[in-house]
Parts: structure tokens; sequence; C-alpha cells
């Protein structure tokens, strides 16, 4: 067996010198593995929300439409990854077999798996799309990827389905960051706060705010509004558009006393809400985009453009123990798991 490059630059094919995320085409071909590889039999895929929306739109909610695109990026790129949003999801599997060099890994063949890295930047072949979950961004199929050496994952829990751990993890990085920046007497506003992500960052923000914190959701539904508050997941709750920052701001400022906040969470799979997230902040403040449908430019500019001098956050997908915390809360939240068990599952 030949030996690859940890992060995997051995399979990329355009253009050199890259990694396999900032690649055009990678090598799926899975003939032959790398010493320093795992093969894995995908079972599903859980696109990114701000991909698998974008794919709904041009294909018109047609899921033949939708399976042929993913046939079509992943013939041609030899990875799932968007070319409109640039964002790839993640899968879970059975582990198939393991490189050489990765033999004391506590992984054997017959594990089932999450990855926990982009599929963005993973080797991956369909041999065919089986179910489009159309209304959870999931996509069931039949195929292999590949993780490398320095490739996440998660081992699948035996007190949950897959499904219901597919859901949590796949934005995992979100309630755990959210754990490590929210503090007691905070004051958190979560824009996106009816999906999956918001949901679970409104859950774990309310816990660590306390009782002399604050923490608001911002959704767009009336359901979303009365699941959030009947599960009591945030102390109040506006319902507003994000991609319209003053009115937004207005009612997120009203519903905080009329002080602006500590920290903001973007949760919108939607582009062009960067400053509904970045106004409503004070200056010293927070602000996370955990959403894939962020612009850099949009944000850097826009909040030079309005004097805020805040800092801001890029979601990274991965945070210390990520997995195990966004897990967790669903050990400790039967609202949570419900919700999950019954949108999701």
């Amino acid at each position: 067996m030949k030996k690859g490059n940890k992060y995997g630059t051995h399979r990329v094919i355009e253009p050199e010198g890259v990694l396999t995320q900032a690649a055009q085409k990678i090598d799926n071909n899975f003939s032959e593995l790398y010493s320093n590889e795992i093969l894995c039999d995908v079972i599903s895929l859980n696109i990114d929300s701000a991909s698998f929306a974008q794919l709904r739109e041009e294909a018109n909610d047609d899921e033949e439409k939708i399976k042929a695109k993913i046939f079509e990026i992943v013939n041609e790129r030899g990875k799932m990854q968007n070319p409109v949003t640039g964002s790839g999801g993640m899968f879970i599997g059975k582990i198939s077999s393991i490189g050489e060099d990765l033999k004391d890994i506590d992984l054997k063949p017959g594990d089932k798996i999450a990855s926990l890295v982009s599929l963005s930047l993973t080797p991956l072949k369909i041999k065919s799309i089986d179910k489009i979950h159309i209304d959870i961004d999931r996509v069931d199929i039949t195929g292999q990827a590949i993780l490398f050496e320095s490739g996440l994952y998660a081992k699948l829990p035996d007190d949950m389905s897959e499904a219901l751990a597919l859901a949590a993890l796949d934005v995992a990085g979100a309630p755990a960051q959210t754990a490590k920046m929210v503090k007691p007497g905070d004051s958190v506003l979560v824009l996106g706060a009816g999906g999956k992500s918001g949901m679970m960052c409104c859950y774990e923000a309310y816990k660590r705010v306390g009782p002399t914190g604050r923490e608001v959701g911002m959704c767009r539904k009336d359901s979303h509004k009365e699941m959030l508050l009947s599960n009591k997941f945030c102390h109040a709750v506006i319902q507003s558009d994000a991609t319209k920052p003053i009115e937004l701001l207005d009612k997120a400022l009203k519903a905080n006393d009329g002080k602006e906040y500590d920290i903001s969470i973007s949760c919108v799979n939607m582009p062009s809400t960067e400053m509904a997230c970045i106004l409503p902040v004070r200056n010293g403040g927070i602000v996370y985009f955990f959403s894939m449908a962020t612009s850099f430019t949009k944000a850097a500019l826009g909040a030079e453009g309005a004097g805020k001098d805040v800092s801001m956050i890029v979601g990274n997908g991965y945070t210390k123990d990520h997995a195990a915390i966004t897990l967790e809360l669903l050990r400790e939240s039967e609202a949570l798991k419900k919700i999950f068990n019954e949108k999701y599952v």
C-alpha cells in the first residue's frame, strides 16, 4: 500500500497544490486504498442546509432533478460540493476497510460512524440514490467514501437511532461552540431559531445564560415561535425576516428591553443576512456565523460601515468534543429529542 498525505492532497486532481476542499476535482477511484485511508460504505448523506435549499430551489422541488444534480456534482468533482454555495454536508456509513497505517485506531470493519468532516472535501462515489428526504436535507444512497488520516468521525451511539444521531451530528459545531461562548448573565440572539442548529443553540444558550441572562430567538413561522416558547428554549421569540436588518434590529432590541446583545448566533440558511446578525450586537460583543450562506465580504464591510467593533467568528463545524456535547443535549432534553424525532427522522 502506498501512503498518502495526511490531509488527502494525494487525491487532488485539479488544481495542483490545494487541499481537497478547495479542489475543483478529486480522485474518487477506490480500487486502490492508501495505507492511511479509511474506506466507508455510505448509507446516507446529510446535505448542508444552505446547499440543499439551493438544490431544491434550482430543481423547483422536483426530486428527480435533485437526484440528477447530485449525480452531476459528484461525477464532475469526485465529492459532494455544491458549486453555488461551496458547502457539502456529512455522511453516515459502515467501515469497509482500514489502511494498514491506521490499525491502532478505535475502529474495525462493520462499525457504524458519522463523518464529522465536510462532504466538500470527502472523496465520494455514488452507485445509486435510493431516496430523497426532501424536508430534512437527507439523501439515502448506495456508495462509498474515504476518510483521510486527519478525518474526524463519531461512532454512532447505541441509545438512539442512526437517523436521530445523524440529524444532531450534522450541526454539532453550533451548540458546542455556543456552550463555550455563552456565560451566565449574557444576552444572546439566535437567528434561524426554528431550524436544527438554531433550536439546539437556543436550548444551550438558554441553559448557559442562567437566571440573570436573556436568550431571544428569531424565526419566521408561527409554529416555530410556539415550539420555542412552549418548550422553554427561549425567553422571548421575535418573528422577522433576516434579510431586512433594520426591521429585525427594532424587534430584537424591543425583546431585550432596548439593549444591544452580547452575542448573536446566525443559523439562517439564506444569503444576505449578515447585517441582521451584526446590528443588534454591542461594541465588544460576538457575532457567530454558523450559516454556510454567510459572505465574509458582506460581514466585514458591513460591520465597518455600521461602525460595529464586534468579534466575528466563522462557524467552524469542529470544536473539541462537539459530537459528545451535542448528543448529550438529546439525552438531557426529552423535548429536544421528541422534536428531532418528529421533524428530522
